[in-house]
């Protein structure tokens, strides 16, 4: 068999536009691991966030991976162990943190266990606690409060305004560090030698599997690095263009099966 791994964006990918797994594509996955393919959640959410789709999945019965943080952490599914992880400098950090107050977006700090607000009111904060099954704190002042080296800054920006702010963030940023856009209404501040890429890598690595023997699936900017970096990158139908263009194949969308129907071509 030429595949033997196989990584996953999970919204917009993995999963469908109501954050659930379809029958179909989770068939088709447990006949993957049934089949010894190993397989790895490849997401820019904190660990937790990771946590309702290893169960459904069964990740921690077939030697699945995590990778959270966009590559930040990559944690053995079955025994919790941190197999790898990158932090920011928190001088830098707090630098970014200050600098954001100036700007039209709603920071969201984690520590792994819970996020950090100044307004639990603010664009997305619900979504992503809800959507990480975190709890969230208050804080007068982010970068007042920090006590920790956080994986990421992550930011809820409104869709209209996101490029234009992702260049603003991008000019202020020291050296080490970039930001990268998640979603629609989501861009985050990460080491800059921090990606999807090269924690597939880190994944294949622990898995001992050549990066060659697997496959990638993504929608988003930040899974092109994972793409490249696999033996197999394939964009959703729903991804945009730039997805697309540094894909090696395009399957359906998240909701149509896609994952399903790649693997049936693929495998």
């Amino acid at each position: 068999m030429k595949y033997r791994l196989i990584a996953m964006d999970l919204d917009g990918t993995l999963n469908n536009d109501r954050k659930t797994i379809d029958p179909p594509t989770r068939d088709a996955l447990m006949a993957a691991q049934a089949a010894g393919i190993r397989l790895a959640l490849a997401s820019a959410r904190p660990l937790p966030g990771l946590y309702r789709e290893r169960d459904a999945l069964e990740l921690s019965a077939h030697g699945g991976l995590l990778m959270a943080y966009n590559g930040g952490a990559i944690v053995d599914a079955a025994t919790g162990a941190v197999l790898h992880t990158r932090t920011m400098d928190m001088e830098d950090a707090r630098y970014v943190l200050r600098a954001l107050e100036a700007l039209p977006v709603t920071p969201i700090l984690d520590d792994g266990v819970r996020f950090y607000v100044t307004d639990k009111s603010g664009y997305k904060v619900d979504y992503e606690c809800r959507n990480n099954n975190m709890t969230c704190v208050e804080w007068p002042s982010l970068a007042d409060g920090l006590g920790f080296a956080p994986c990421k800054i992550l930011m809820s920006v409104q869709p209209d305004e996101i490029k234009a702010v992702q260049a603003r963030i991008a000019a202020l940023l020291p050296t080490g560090l970039s930001v990268v856009q998640t979603a629609a209404f989501y861009l985050e501040v990460i080491p800059a030698d921090v990606d999807k890429g090269q924690g597939l890598l880190a994944v294949c690595r622990a898995a001992g599997v050549d990066p060659a023997e697997a496959i990638a699936f993504g929608d988003s900017e930040n899974d092109i690095p994972m793409l490249r970096a696999a033996g197999l990158g394939v964009a959703m139908g729903n991804a945009s263009s730039d997805v697309k263009a540094a894909a090696d194949a395009v399957t359906l969308s998240n909701n149509d099966n896609g994952i399903a129907a790649a693997l049936a071509r693929y495998l």
